[in-house]
Formats: structure tokens, C-alpha cells, sequence
């Protein structure tokens, strides 16, 4: 023989259920790969520069075990019980991520630096927890491959493999995204994954027991490569090789990307995100499974060059869908509706935008592997070395998308890059070089001509939706966005309505404004952070966004230093530029430095403490901002204040359910059983609230407070509290709505949010078209309060107006 063949002699059954055993696999790795991520975020950060180091991480796993395997295995293995042996390994190591993290944290958080120091140190924590399981993965195909060889029928079988695996990959993201992890915890998912591995090894082996051992045959004793085939050249091979990278860089950039913008159009909560990727992995196992197919009845690099020059199609009806089609379909998501019909209609959206492109790129895989297949001596190395780049190809198109691309040119031109890389890898296949230079250019010139076209059709990404996401269109109109950028987390806007009111925009989301109510709670929490502390001086911000608040703690005259944690670049540059006059300046404020960082990251690397720590995150709901309400996270917080120092939280009563909010207070007590809740309400009526933590006895000196209001040089201060409504200090504390004791019974069997769970992500998701707020506010006020003797302190005279306007409020006091 002139090639590297295995035919295997097994039951009829055999293939059917090593195509389920790799759909289990396929599930395993996406429930480890989710839960994976969450918690390496809490170690290393959830920073774009901490997920840019995971995904590097976990993709070049999976690429160096592709490569790997042919050169450490030996052909002679039986390949069924090697790949028992490799899923055995997956199950061990998934194992042991999840009780080796809390270690690692540890020594990370002690060696912990900024700079490039500080991301190498973050890629090796990464590569000591994901390499070892990853590169176990990437070398499952590989393995494989060897028992159905790299004959046709082989070829089709190892793209029916990757498909099935790719199947399971879709069931993995949903299982873990809509019930391990919203109804248990990243341990149970863990056990699941690592049980799906165990079955699937201890079902290989008796399987392996029932086939006869695939019998080698290779040319010459040494194991030397074969020769060449017939079918195709070494050259041939070279350029498939190149172009199903060019098709992975694409597939993944424009995974990125669509990812990016369909949370704009779905809502940043984590059903979404799962509901992103089972979508785009089940194009791509249909497209392999259809690939495969097609592989033994077409022309293998006319096939896939073909799926090439679609894909420019395919990319420019994407970009056309989601930035003139979907965001101006007439829906009002505020309307009843269950979660259920807003999954199904979600579904309907996703799909409409990527699943043709995410099929063309399914079917890439198997037809360039029937392509290159005759350059292969060894079925694991043809397939090693394809997968491998493949999966380097995504891991160069993720980062430079992630990093570089889309914030340097924006996705449109981004896109645009995508057809011409699609393009260029049909033409790499296809071009008929032997035929003489000018019909290789000509075909060249028209391929480069029809993709310029498709390119030029794919259009700007409509301010209003990157302003209003989901409420653009019933919200948007005679609505003008001054200003709209395309950031490194996330996309950030600006929008001027008709009588003046700015509106700060993240992720699609109004996260901060003008407006009298948003002002007031703003201001709220910078100035009850920097006034109940008895000698304050230094502080720490959690989120700049429109700076409000960042700017109420700076002007405080006893702060000497204000640290802001902010994980997105361009809020400085819009604070500075269109808030200048509610933040006071605080961007370009000498004592406040500005630090590039998710907060909780900064908060686990930092030695420094603080006298006050003020939070306003995301809404709970947006995928990862829970990690910022869970009692690790609060523990952390009360690790870094100083004696007597306070911490205030934004807790959202709107687009939230009651089980959230609930949810939200008892994982606060829970750390600060001292704590406070004040309310911040719009005529009489809920709206949200600050809670206020205390790291030592809670005491509010209403005599202190008002001392400090009537010096001069607490002016700004007073002058501050007084544009929101507040012109006493009595005016402020009245807004107390309640302790831990007042809502024992409203807080009663209240989900508490942990690490392992971040149960509030799920229940705040299912209120996120809800306007509640006033309803949830009675609710859990309903019982009364009671006015806490030890936590207000002071003169008569002091007391007696906050004690009289909290009875005329409410009776019960």
C-alpha cells in the first residue's frame, strides 16, 4: 500500500456508539469548559486581558494535544483504549481544577502584579489549570481517528466524530447555562462533566474488547511517512492547511463579534450567552455532519473552497442582519410575556443572523480533511495537524479580534476583514496555479472583485442599538447618541434627549444618567461612603461609568486618595468628556487614579485598605456581574476596609425580580449582618436603594454628619447633596428604609450568592424586561421598621427631625 489505511472489523453498533461516546465527550467539555471559566474569572480576573488569557489557554490545549499525540503515542496502541485512557484524564483533571483552584487563588493573589508581569503570571495560572484537560481533549480526535483510518469512508466517519461532538457541545452549553448551574452549582456540574467522562471510558474499553486491534500498515519498517498520493500534492496539503486556518481565524473573530452584537439585541444575561454559542456550535455539527456527507460525493477541494467563497456570502448577510434587520424588528420585549416565549424568540434571532455562515464553517473541517487526507501517513497526525490549525487559526482570530480589531477599526470593517479571509482561503484551494499565471490571476481578480462587493454591503452598526440594545425600537426614537464606540469590554454610547438629559450607555443598557432620580442615587453613594466614616481619607470606587459617584466621594475634603477600579477603557475619556460638570472633574482629579481592572480583581491582588468602598456594577442580571454580590466577594470587600470604615452597594428594584432583590440583601447580611438598607425613591414610590455595611459597630453620628455639612469647606459637599433633594443631613438619613431584623421575615429561605453557584445571575434574568419596582419596595417594606436606637447617634436636637420624619413616613417608628 502507498498510504496509511486502518480498517477496523467491530459490530455493526460499533460506529453508532463511538459517535455517542464523542457527543458525551462534547458535552463533558463544554459543561467543564463554562465551568472553567467562572472560576478562573474570580481568580484571575474577569478583565478582557484575564478572558483573552483563557481563551488563549484553553484553545492552545486543545491544539498542542492535536499535535502532540501522533508523536507520543504510538500507532500500535489500541486507539479505543487510549481514547478510554484520555477521556479517564479529562475526568481526573476536571477534578482536580475544582479543588485545586482555591490553592492557586491563594498563591496568585500573593504574587499578583500589574503589567506585563502580571498577565504572564495570569497565563501561568491559566496554563496549570486548563493545559493538562485541554490538551487531553485536543488529542481525542487524533485518537480516534486511528480506529476508522483515513480511507474515504474514514474521512466521512471522522467528520460524522466531529459533528457528534460538536452536537454535544450544544447540549453541554445548555445543560450547564439553563439547569446545572442555575439550579445546582459548579460542583455538581463538575461531577456531571467528570461522569460523563467515566462512562464514556469504561464504555470504550468494552468496546475496544469487542474489536479486533486496527492493524497498521505504513511504509517501511522505521515508520517513515508514506509516499504522497495520487490525490494530492505536498504543496496541495501545505495550502489546505493554511486555508482551514484562514477559516478558523474567521470563524472564530466573527463568533466574537456576532456575540457581541446579538447582546446588544438579546440582553447581556447568561441564557443569552449559552443561547449564542448552542446556536453557533449546532450549525457547526449540522455543517459537519453535511460535510462529511458531501465528502465522499464531491470533489474534496472544490468542496470546501466552495464553502470558502459562500462563507464571504454568508459573513456579509450576518453583518446585514444584525445591524439592519434585527434591531429594527417591531418588538416591545417590556410586553408579558414567559421567559419560555422570549427563549424561543431569542432562538429565532440568533439563528436568523449566524447559522449559515456557522454551517459553511462546520462543513470546512471534513471536506478539508478529505482534502489533505492523502498527504497523511498516520490518520492522527493528518488529523492532528489539521485540527491544530484549525484551532490556531480561532485562537489568532478570537485575540485580534478581542483585543486589536474591533476596538482599532470596529466591527463593521472587522467583518469586512472576515470575507476577505474567507475569500483568500477559496482562493489558496481553488486557484488553478498549474494552469499559467493569468487564469490564476483572473480567477484571483474575480474572487478579490465579488468580495469586495459583499464586503462594501456590510453596514455600520446603528448608534441607537448600541445606545438602546433591546429597547431601540421603542425607545430610540427622536433620541439623539452624541456619541458611540465599539470598546474592549464593551460597547459604550452617550444619547442626548430632547430636554437635555444625558444618558451614560453600556452593553445596550442605561447605566447611569442625568435625570433627577439616577443623579440622586449616585450621589448617594458617594457621599454616604465618605460622611458616616468618623476619620476617612481613603476610598475605593467600583465602576467609573458617568463617574457620578466617583465624583461625589473626590470632593469630599478628608479623601487624600480615590482609587477607581473600571473595567472598560472608554468611560474615562466619557466621563471626562460628557459628565465633566455632574462628576466634578473627577477624571482629571489629582487625588483619584483610575485603574483599568475589574473591581474584584484589584480588590483580591491589593494590599492596600480603605476607610470607604462604594460598588455600582453592572445590572445583576449581565453575565458576570453577580461575581461583584456574592458573599466571597463581600468577605474580600470587608478584608480591605480599615476599622470603622463603611461599604455602600447600587441594589436595582427595576428589571429585577423579587427572588434577586431578596437574594441580594440576604448575601449582604450575610457578611454585614450590621448593615443598613436606604431607599431611594421617586414620589413615595420604589425605585432602588444603597445598602450600607459597616466593618465594626454601626454607628451613624448625626451630629458629626451635620458638622461636617456646615463647614466651609464641605461647601461642594453640601451643595451636591442639596441638587438631589438632600439639603440637610436629616434629609439624607431619612431615606433609612430598614435593617436585617426589619426584613427577617421578607428575607426568609432567600437564595444566598455564592462563588460556586452565582445563583443571582439567574433569578435577576428572569426579570429583565420587568418594571416591578414600586411592587417589590412594598414588599419589602411591609412589616415595618423599627428605628435603630444604636445605629443613629447623637443630640436630641439631632434626632428628634430624623426620628419625626421617619414617623410621619411611617407610622411604626
Amino acid at each position: 500500500m502507498t498510504r496509511f489505511e486502518t480498517e477496523v472489523r467491530s459490530p455493526p453498533a460499533a460506529f453508532p456508539l463511538l459517535a455517542l461516546a464523542f457527543a458525551a465527550s462534547g458535552c463533558a467539555a463544554l459543561i467543564y469548559e463554562v465551568v472553567w471559566f467562572q472560576l478562573l474569572g474570580f481568580v484571575i480576573g474577569a478583565s478582557a486581558v484575564s478572558a483573552g488569557v483563557l481563551l488563549a489557554t484553553f484553545m492552545g490545549g486543545l491544539c498542542a494535544g492535536s499535535l502532540l499525540f501522533p508523536r507520543v503515542v504510538s500507532p500500535r496502541a489500541h486507539p479505543l483504549r487510549v481514547y478510554a485512557l484520555l477521556e479517564l484524564g479529562i475526568g481526573v483533571c476536571g477534578l482536580g481544577v475544582l479543588y485545586a483552584l482555591p490553592a492557586i487563588g491563594g498563591v496568585y493573589a500573593a504574587w499578583a502584579e500589574s503589567g506585563s508581569a502580571g498577565i504572564a503570571l495570569r497565563a501561568g495560572v491559566a496554563a496549570v489549570c486548563l493545559l493538562p484537560p485541554t490538551m487531553l481533549m485536543g488529542a481525542t480526535l487524533p485518537a480516534v481517528s486511528r480506529a476508522v483510518g483515513l480511507t474515504p469512508r474514514g474521512v466521512a466517519r471522522i467528520g460524522v466524530l466531529y459533528g457528534a461532538n460538536l452536537a454535544g457541545a450544544v447540549a453541554g452549553s445548555l445543560l450547564a447555562g439553563f439547569y446545572l448551574l442555575r439550579v445546582h452549582d459548579v460542583a455538581v456540574a463538575t461531577l456531571v462533566a467528570a461522569g460523563l467522562n467515566l462512562s464514556i471510558a469504561a464504555g470504550s474499553l468494552l468496546l475496544a474488547r469487542a474489536m479486533r486491534r486496527p492493524e497498521s500498515i505504513a511504509a517501511g519498517p522505521a515508520g517513515r511517512a508514506a509516499p504522497v498520493g495520487a490525490g494530492a500534492s505536498a504543496g496541495g496539503g501545505t495550502r489546505v492547511h493554511v486555508a482551514i486556518a484562514l477559516s478558523g481565524m474567521a470563524a472564530l473573530s466573527a463568533e466574537v463579534v456576532w456575540t457581541r452584537h446579538l447582546s446588544l439585541v438579546l440582553g447581556a444575561t447568561v441564557y443569552a450567552f449559552a443561547l449564542i454559542l448552542a446556536v453557533f456550535l449546532a450549525a457547526l455539527g449540522l455543517g459537519s455532519a453535511a460535510g462529511a456527507a458531501l465528502s465522499r460525493r464531491l470533489p474534496a477541494s472544490a468542496a470546501f473552497a466552495g464553502c470558502q467563497l459562500l462563507l464571504c456570502a454568508a459573513v456579509a448577510w450576518a453583518g446585514y442582519a444584525l445591524a439592519r434587520s434585527l434591531p429594527y424588528w417591531p418588538l416591545d420585549v417590556t410586553l408579558p410575556a414567559t421567559s419560555a416565549v422570549m427563549l424561543q424568540l431569542d432562538l429565532v434571532r440568533a439563528a436568523f443572523a449566524t447559522f449559515p455562515a456557522a454551517l459553511l464553517w462546520g462543513a470546512s473541517f471534513p471536506l478539508a480533511l478529505a482534502a489533505a487526507a492523502p498527504t497523511a501517513p498516520d490518520p492522527a497526525r493528518g488529523v492532528g495537524r489539521l485540527y491544530a490549525a484549525n484551532t490556531l487559526g480561532g485562537i489568532v482570530g478570537a485575540l485580534a479580534t478581542s483585543f486589536v480589531l474591533v476596538v482599532a477599526i470596529g466591527s463593521q470593517a472587522t467583518q469586512q476583514v472576515l470575507i476577505a479571509l474567507s475569500a483568500a482561503a477559496a482562493l489558496l484551494v481553488l486557484a488553478p496555479w498549474r494552469d499559467g499565471a493569468m487564469r490564476a490571476g483572473a480567477a484571483a481578480l474575480t474572487v478579490a472583485a465579488a468580495a469586495a462587493v459583499l464586503a462594501r454591503t456590510v453596514p455600520l452598526l446603528p448608534p441607537q442599538l448600541v445606545a438602546y440594545g433591546r429597547f431601540m425600537p421603542t425607545r430610540a426614537a427622536d433620541i439623539d447618541v452624541v456619541y458611540a464606540r465599539e470598546g474592549l469590554t464593551a460597547s459604550v454610547a452617550v444619547s442626548k434627549e430632547p430636554g437635555g438629559h444625558l444618558t451614560y450607555h453600556a452593553a445596550g443598557k442605561a447605566q447611569a444618567s442625568t435625570y433627577p432620580q439616577d443623579m440622586r442615587l449616585q450621589r448617594m453613594l458617594g457621599h454616604l461612603t465618605t460622611l458616616i466614616p468618623e476619620d476617612p481619607e481613603s476610598f475605593l470606587v467600583i465602576g467609573l461609568g458617568a463617574g457620578v459617584t466617583a465624583g461625589a466621594v473626590s470632593i469630599d475634603p478628608a479623601a487624600k486618595r480615590v482609587v477607581v477600579a473600571e473595567i472598560e477603557p472608554l468611560a474615562r475619556q466619557v466621563a471626562g468628556r460628557y459628565f465633566r460638570a455632574q462628576n466634578f472633574g473627577v477624571v482629571d482629579n489629582p487625588k483619584v487614579e483610575i485603574v483599568v481592572d475589574d473591581g474584584r480583581h484589584f480588590l483580591a491582588t491589593t494590599a492596600e485598605t480603605f476607610d470607604g468602598i462604594t460598588s455600582d456594577p453592572l445590572d445583576p442580571w449581565a453575565k458576570g456581574a453577580a461575581s461583584l454580590y456574592t458573599v466571597e466577594f463581600w468577605r474580600l470587600v470587608k478584608a480591605r476596609l480599615r476599622p470603622g470604615g463603611v461599604v455602600t452597594v447600587f441594589v436595582q428594584l427595576y428589571e429585577t425580580t423579587e427572588e434577586a432583590v431578596r437574594s441580594e440583601l440576604a448575601t449582604f447580611f450575610e457578611v454585614f449582618p450590621n448593615g443598613a438598607v436606604f431607599a431611594n425613591t421617586v414620589q413615595g414610590s420604589g425605585y432602588d436603594a444603597v445598602l450600607v455595611g459597616f466593618a465594626g459597630d454601626p454607628v451613624v453620628d448625626v451630629d458629626r454628619l451635620h458638622a461636617r455639612l456646615s463647614r466651609p469647606e464641605y461647601a461642594r459637599v453640601a451643595r451636591s447633596l442639596e441638587e438631589v433633594g438632600f439639603p440637610t443631613a436629616v434629609d439624607l438619613l431619612a431615606t433609612y428604609a430598614g435593617r436585617r431584623s426589619d426584613l427577617a421575615a421578607w428575607l426568609e429561605g432567600a437564595a444566598v450568592n455564592r462563588d460556586r453557584n452565582l445563583r443571582l445571575q439567574y433569578l435577576a434574568a428572569d426579570g429583565l424586561n420587568l418594571y416591578r419596582a414600586n411592587a417589590i419596595f412594598a414588599s419589602m417594606t411591609a412589616g415595618g421598621v423599627e428605628f435603630p436606637e444604636d445605629l443613629f447617634t447623637g443630640s436630641r436636637t439631632r434626632l428628634a427631625p430624623l426620628h419625626s420624619v421617619l414617623r410621619a413616613r411611617d407610622g411604626r417608628f
